[in-house]
């Protein structure tokens, strides 16, 4: 026979209280553990060892090294063409609108060079 409203209520009561209990000691035990590894200076490889990737490897083998999706930062380009009123272009990629505009209206690639020399 199914529960009861009130039944489903309590036990819904019982199973918060016991999710808040383990939450709370998730917290301490997170905290205890910062606190061993503040204390004895480590540092990640010495936990949990080289940064490989074991899953699917024969005993013995040697793991591929890991492969990184994150692209790496590079240095911002350096403007090359510019109008006068703060609009810049590193002459790489697509023309921005405002240098074809400035050549449709009558100026050259070197009338917009910044550093001409």
């Amino acid at each position: 026979m199914s529960k009861s409203l009130p039944q489903l209520l309590k036990q819904i009561a019982e199973l918060q209280k016991q999710a808040e209990s383990l939450q709370a000691e998730k917290a301490g035990v997170i905290k205890r553990i910062r606190e061993a590894i503040a204390h004895y200076s480590l540092e990640p490889e010495e936990l949990f060892g080289p940064a490989t990737r074991a899953r699917g490897k024969r005993k013995g083998a040697k793991a591929a090294p890991r492969k990184t999706t994150a692209r790496k930062a590079r240095p911002a380009g350096v403007a090359k063409y510019g109008d006068g009123t703060g609009r810049t272009w590193t002459g790489v990629g697509k023309r921005p609108n405002w240098f074809k505009d400035a050549l449709a209206a009558g100026k050259t690639e070197a009338d917009l060079l910044i550093h001409k020399g």
